[in-house]
């Protein structure tokens, strides 16, 4: 698998719920270490061995994840609530995004033993499986993004973001759907260049995969390995891919602080409200066994 899709899935699944609808977000959040399970068995097909391992470490990650990761998760909720109630920059939001994402690295690093292990554990059918899901994660991107006109696009990119605000803010005003037309028009997002990267990772990913297989790498260098690709994810390097990354970053933070300064009283007051009800998800799980 791509060596840090077990705390990814996990760590992107986890900041999510803070996002999800408050009456599930506990639901979802303790049953993260079944739901990660069948997610990543869809890629690697665990083998009698591969199963009881990968079902305790899951578990082990959500554990250290409620004692160290909860707390700062909701100290974001809290700052989340401040930013809510009044006008914010695009460089607050860009401030708190930063702070999510180093969430994310937090949980990935930890994962990283783990990982490692399951990694060199792979054999050559579950390499295959993973290619075939990956082919298949491909063409249903193709389907979604790809095989639509521009136009098409732009309607399916402006349906989710007004989608998530409302979510958040509750129906948006008709001045408030255009502004979001307006940003969904003038986006430098490219279905194209997602799908381009995302096939460079994947080979990426069977290429180390396969070495560790070949060579029958060491732990101690797998897991050098390991720690250089998740790192190499969090913070690409320098070059086309890491500028258009940012662009999209520093975009969706003017976005966001645009529609933002359009709100009005109740609607602010709701997303207040709403982050507020996740909090006091969050502490409870923190408290929960």
């Amino acid at each position: 698998m791509r060596c840090a899709k077990l705390a990814r899935i996990i760590g992107v699944l986890l900041v999510a719920s803070a996002l999800a609808a408050c009456s599930t977000v506990k639901l979802a959040y303790n049953n993260l270490p079944e739901f990660s399970y069948w997610w990543l068995d869809g890629y690697l097909d665990f083998n009698g061995a591969q199963t009881p391992r990968v079902r305790d470490e899951l578990a082990q990650l959500l554990a250290w994840h409620r004692q160290n990761e909860l707390p700062k998760i909701v100290a974001l909720l809290q700052q989340a609530q401040a930013l809510a109630a009044d006008d914010f920059t695009p460089a607050q939001a860009c401030a708190m995004s930063d702070e999510i994402r180093a969430r994310l690295v937090a949980v990935a690093e930890h994962a990283e033993p783990a990982a490692t292990d399951l990694a060199l554990s792979l054999g050559e059918a579950q390499l295959l499986q993973l290619e075939r899901k990956y082919a298949k994660v491909n063409a249903d991107y193709r389907k979604d993004w790809l095989d639509r006109s521009p136009e098409r696009q732009q309607e399916k990119r402006y349906e989710q973001l007004l989608d998530r605000n409302q979510d958040f803010y509750g129906r948006l005003e008709p001045s408030q759907r255009e502004l979001l037309k307006e940003q969904v028009a003038r986006s430098s997002f490219d279905p194209h260049w997602v799908d381009g990267e995302r096939r460079k990772r994947q080979q990426e990913t069977l290429a180390l995969l396969r070495r560790f297989q070949a060579e029958k790498t060491p732990p101690a260098e797998a897991r050098a390995a390991v720690h250089a690709y998740v790192q190499r994810i969090a913070t690409r390097p320098p070059g086309p891919a890491r500028e258009q990354q940012q662009a999209l970053l520093q975009e969706g933070c003017r976005n966001l602080a645009a529609l933002h300064a359009r709100t009005s009283a109740s609607q602010r007051e709701q997303a207040v409200r709403r982050l507020k009800d996740y909090e006091r998800d969050l502490v409870e799980l923190m408290a929960s066994p």
